[in-house]
């Protein structure tokens, strides 16, 4: 019987581990029988992919390509190796006890990322990015980091208003906060010669700042609305899920969804699959999964609390998992299970319509 120490040579397939930076990603080689082949440097940019290509293909026949960061620093490298047309296997960064064990440098992350796919480990289909998703992705950023300017905005206003001087406060600090932004935002401060004048340009300033955002959250509102249903129509339809939930879900399922292997591994990547908790002689008792992308668990957490109010069949579901005994958290948690189930239907079912109309044409 044939033993990986009698393979022929042109019977060995080589791993490419990369550890990607932002200016430099370093490569090492190793052939499926774990023997490390070669390492190199390479620059981030495209030249240095089509470098690295070029100097992996002279180890031999590729199996695979593991690259850390596939999500950052990586992700120009793992379209280059995809659309050249190997395997890309996304590589989580080493545990840090190994680290400790075999020391830290860019070669042994490289070679560690390669023998975490040898070994099987490391067996994650990276994201395309490249597609409409990647566009509501970048969205989101602009959208999240407006909304946190925008509520920062008004909690710096409110605080200012709280130490104004009387004339000032007393007319506003009964207002809405809408009434609130109009009135300061039409302030005239005048010379700024008195803390009163100070105060009325630093309300103006917030106000109108606060006004910029909401407008450019809203226009990103619309660019989003606009992709989710172009995207997943059928998802869109969903009970509670709206323009902002399924830029969430659909980020999590990338442009490549059939990524994701089943709808079990979708709950998990969402942090909402159940979790054996019986220790002793207990059985059947599960806790809570604290994994997964939080982002998203929040997204079907407020689908569900909507469903919870509004949806006449989750309504009956939490009327009948009360009287059975179950506490509120349990019932949410359930939810979720059966939530990221629809989802992931929902959302397959219309990237297999995508894919039949693109082999039709």
């Amino acid at each position: 019987m044939t033993n990986r120490m009698t393979l022929q040579p042109e019977a060995r397939r080589t791993i490419i581990g990369v550890d990607t930076h932002k200016h430099v990603h370093v490569a090492v080689a190793i052939d499926t029988c774990g023997i490390h082949q070669g390492a190199h440097s390479f620059a981030a940019d495209a030249g240095g992919y089509r470098a690295l290509l070029a100097w992996a293909e002279t180890h031999g026949r590729i199996d695979a390509f593991g690259i850390e960061g596939t999500g950052g620093y990586g992700v120009g490298l793992a379209g280059a190796v995809r659309r050249a047309g190997h395997r890309v296997v996304e590589v989580n960064r080493s545990d840090r006890r190994l680290r400790r064990i075999a020391g830290k440098s860019d070669s042994i992350d490289a070679e560690a990322a390669a023998r975490s796919v040898l070994a099987g480990q490391a067996t994650a289909t990276p994201k395309t990015a490249d597609g409409a998703v990647e566009m509501m992705r970048q969205l989101k950023v602009a959208r999240d980091t407006a909304v946190k300017a925008r509520t920062a905005a008004m909690n710096a206003l409110k605080q200012i208003l709280v130490n104004a001087p009387p004339v000032l406060r007393e007319p506003l600090h009964h207002l809405t906060d809408q009434r609130l932004l109009a009135r300061c935002a039409g302030l005239r401060p005048g010379r700024l010669d008195t803390p009163t004048a100070a105060a009325k340009h630093a309300l103006r300033a917030l106000a109108r700042r606060w006004l910029a955002l909401a407008e450019e959250v809203a226009t990103h509102d619309r660019h989003l609305a606009r992709l989710t249903t172009e995207t997943s129509p059928t998802l869109r339809a969903s009970f509670g899920v709206g323009a902002n939930v399924a830029a969430e879900l659909l980020i999590v399922f990338g442009d490549n969804p059939d990524r994701i292997r089943s709808e079990a591994a979708f709950a998990k990547l969402c942090g909402a699959c159940p979790i054996p908790a019986s220790p002793g002689m207990t059985t059947g008792r599960h806790r809570l999964y604290r994994g997964g992308h939080r982002q998203a668990n929040a997204a079907l957490y407020r689908s569900v609390i909507v469903r919870m109010r509004y949806h006449q069949p989750t309504v009956d579901y939490v009327a009948r998992r009360t009287a059975d005994g179950r506490t509120k958290r349990d019932i949410i948690r359930c939810l979720k299970r059966f939530l990221a189930r629809e989802i992931y239907q929902r959302v397959m079912t219309d990237f297999r319509a995508r894919q039949t109309v693109l082999d039709a044409t």
